[in-house]
């Protein structure tokens, strides 16, 4: 989930085209895990299985038959949450007992050069999760989903920003963006309290100042890492000084500007000045923050799981990205990205495409399930049903965030922007490049990329776009 390293749109595709020529599918797609119901699918003869209709304005009736009621069984690829997703599949096979779907969860380097390979076929899966960011790659796969676009747009946030010719081939059920993660043992150990929490950057740092430990030139702790993260940092915080990503067009990049330069400036002196971390410290920021070689990292909400996961022994805490100045709320603290609902494959043949726009329906109104989903990844819902649930809002990074209205959605960003963005970040931490030459390499990089796309940013639709310098 968001964010990763993503490999390039274009080069999936060229990938893709290589493999398929060298070797049978069947060869390239070995499956990581496989999850579904036991005893394979059987015969359904109830309509009216005496079930409620789910959902408020998009509704999902559960009295039908799918599929006539004949047994079919479905594949359901996604890289990561096969427990959660399962449970959606599980749930529907309680109600459409002919309908079996199995869940595939495969490593997402893997799932982005095979996906697009076993779609291109009718043996694909139905049903795939999509990343926005390889929105170009799939999109032409996906079939349209059967649904009243007027309903979606009154249940979910986000749907005109993925109308494409008035039809959506995927939505968002969630939205996440960055926050600040720290060691609550070691900031205790600092003589920090919660009244500590930095508000502003210059906070901030005098925070990480205190939460580095470096004895006789060797540093044993980071007071903050962002060694895996900088980039992504790096994106989000020129919105904080009023500046959007990309041009008022909305199809190229602005990356090479005083805005940017100035703010990997600011974090490249918290290494090279104020030596709260080091690039040699803790290569991969995520582990050396979980390992407790870091007080304080940068992520996004996705990590928050992912630590209760791999590092349950760790006593950590939450707060929200520092601004420049405090007091008044910036044009946006951060971006923010959607997770996507599936999309259904247009190969698959007729009765599994029936069957998984029926899933589709089922999926987009189960408000329990999608509830775990949020709390899983720790989201923002997209559902207006679950924009005031207790659970939701006691989560600890909803709290940390607050409100998602200051903050700012730039589109399905195709993955180089955040690809090439990584490579300049990395160029200037570690091989000592000039950050103005980096930037603008980047830039000219992502450029050419998005001149090959349909991609135009949404920057505009946000909120307080008239706001932005």
């Amino acid at each position: 989930l968001l964010p990763r390293v993503h490999t390039l749109a274009t080069a999936a595709t060229a990938i893709a085209s290589f493999l398929l020529g060298a070797a049978s599918l069947a060869a390239l797609i070995p499956l990581a895990s496989c999850s579904g119901g036991s005893g394979g699918p059987t015969k359904d003869t109830t309509a009216d299985k005496g079930l409620p209709v789910q959902g408020t304005t998009l509704t999902y009736d559960p009295n039908t038959l799918v599929n006539n009621g004949e047994p079919i069984t479905l594949e359901w690829w996604l890289w990561d949450g096969e427990e959660q997703f399962t449970a959606f599949a599980d749930a529907y096979r309680k109600i459409h007992p002919n309908v079996e779907i199995k869940v595939v969860n495969q490593p997402w380097d893997d799932y982005w050069t095979k996906l697009p390979l076993a779609l291109q076929g009718d043996k694909g899966p139905a049903i795939f999760n999509i990343h926005n960011s390889h929105h170009e790659n799939i999109l032409p796969y996906c079939a349209a989903y059967d649904i009243d676009l007027d309903a979606a747009r009154t249940d979910f946030v986000g749907v005109n920003g993925h109308v494409i010719d008035g039809r959506v081939y995927y939505l968002d059920y969630g939205l996440m963006t960055g926050l600040i993660y720290y060691n609550k043992t070691m900031w205790s150990a600092a003589g920090l309290t919660e009244a500590d929490i930095p508000k502003t950057w210059e906070e901030f740092r005098a925070v990480a100042k205190k939460l580095t430990i470096n004895e006789g030139g060797s540093l044993s702790q980071a007071g903050f890492n962002f060694n895996t993260s900088a980039y992504v940092l790096l994106l989000g915080k020129h919105y904080q000084s009023g500046a959007n990503l990309f041009d008022k067009e909305g199809k190229k990049v602005q990356l090479d500007t005083d805005v940017v330069k100035a703010d990997l400036a600011f974090l490249t002196d918290l290494y090279g000045v104020d030596k709260v971390g080091s690039p040699d410290f803790g290569s991969d920021s995520d582990e050396a923050f979980g390992q407790g070689l870091s007080a304080m990292t940068y992520n996004w909400g996705h990590y928050y799981g992912s630590l209760k996961d791999k590092y349950p022994s760790i006593d950590f805490g939450t707060f929200q990205t520092p601004i420049g100045a405090a007091g008044a709320a910036p044009y946006a603290y951060d971006r923010c990205n959607g997770e996507s609902t599936p999309g259904i494959n247009k190969n698959a043949p007729a009765g599994a495409q029936e069957a998984a726009q029926d899933f589709l329906k089922f999926f987009l109104t189960s408000d329990e399930l999608l509830k775990n989903l949020c709390l899983r990844y720790s989201l923002f819902p997209a559902s207006a049903s679950l924009a005031d649930n207790d659970e939701i809002a006691a989560h600890p990074v909803m709290k940390a965030l607050g409100s998602i209205d200051r903050y700012i959605w730039p589109g399905p960003m195709p993955a180089t922007v955040e690809d090439n963005a990584k490579t300049a970040v990395a160029d200037v931490l570690y091989n000592g490049a000039a950050a103005p030459t980096a930037l603008s390499a980047a830039q000219s990089a992502i450029d050419a990329d998005l001149a090959k796309t349909s991609f135009v940013s949404v920057e505009g639709d946000y909120a307080h776009a008239d706001e932005a310098k």
